[in-house]
């Protein structure tokens, strides 16, 4: 038998938050909104907390744990991820935390054309013993057209690529809410979405949509705040958006957190 160092107990009476492995790339097959599986390769952290009497956590259970979870990546799957972490490695709590590029499909606007745009995603639970919560995160990226310009010009108005993100906490597990719903609801507040693939018609359709519905980066977060505020699937959310100005020196912002007052 080879000897087990970190299997030894510890004397110095100090518990650990968090023991693990953090910038492991790893192919995942992550759930869609059509039922379907998207591959896709996720950067994982992956951590669990240490009792003073435990010198230290086998890094390789983290490995053999994650790579029985690859095939299904969901918000219910996740949950039972870190549950399973948790117990595989006999500890209090644990973390996962997964980030990966998700791929969707999207049409233009009057060609139909059809072509794939990136979004950045990522999926994180935390296990306890009186449960397990689970957040998901996702950065989309979006067109706005200033109103004050439009306001004040004779001829036009300068427009801007952001990106919308929301944080976002389901209130209950397992979840149907899931990032392509989140997607949707972030391209509707902005003045147009982005389009990998856009012909002449499209990129006319698009520029005369979104003159059409200015609006600022306080409007988006209010926006994306309309829509989730009216779903009892939220516990708890932060929505940012980013604009990266286009007469400017530098970026605008705007930002709000909000708890359900029935508890996250």
């Amino acid at each position: 038998m080879l000897e087990d160092v970190q299997a030894s107990p510890d004397t110095r009476g100090i518990s650990l938050d968090e023991v693990g492995i953090e910038g492991l790339r790893y192919p995942v097959l992550v759930a869609d909104g059509q039922g379907a599986k998207r591959e896709t390769v996720a950067t994982a952290s992956m951590s669990v907390s240490l009792g003073p009497e435990v010198k230290g956590a086998h890094l390789s259970r983290f490995i053999e744990v994650l790579h029985n979870a690859r095939e299904q990546l969901t918000p219910h799957s996740a949950a039972g991820l870190a549950d399973d972490l948790r117990q595989h490695m006999g500890s209090p709590s644990a973390r996962v935390h997964l980030t990966f590029p998700y791929f969707l499909e999207r049409e233009a606007p009057v060609t139909r054309a059809r072509a794939y745009v990136e979004y950045s995603c990522a999926v994180a639970a935390v296990s306890r013993g009186n449960g397990t919560a689970v957040t998901l995160s996702v950065e989309v990226p979006v067109t706005s057209v200033c109103p004050c310009s439009k306001a004040i010009s004779d001829r036009g108005a300068h427009n801007q690529r952001g990106h919308i993100t929301i944080d976002i906490k389901p209130a209950d597990h397992p979840t149907d809410l899931w990032f392509d719903e989140l997607i949707s609801l972030a391209e509707g507040a902005a003045s147009s979405p982005v389009y990998a693939l856009l012909k002449r018609p499209d990129e006319r359709h698009v520029t005369m949509a979104g003159y059409d519905n200015p609006v600022f980066v306080e409007d988006m977060v209010r926006n994306v705040c309309l829509a989730l505020d009216v779903a009892d699937r939220v516990a708890s959310y932060r929505v940012r958006a980013v604009n990266d100005e286009s007469i400017h020196n530098h970026a605008a912002y705007a930002a709000v957190s909000w708890t359900s007052p029935r508890g996250a």
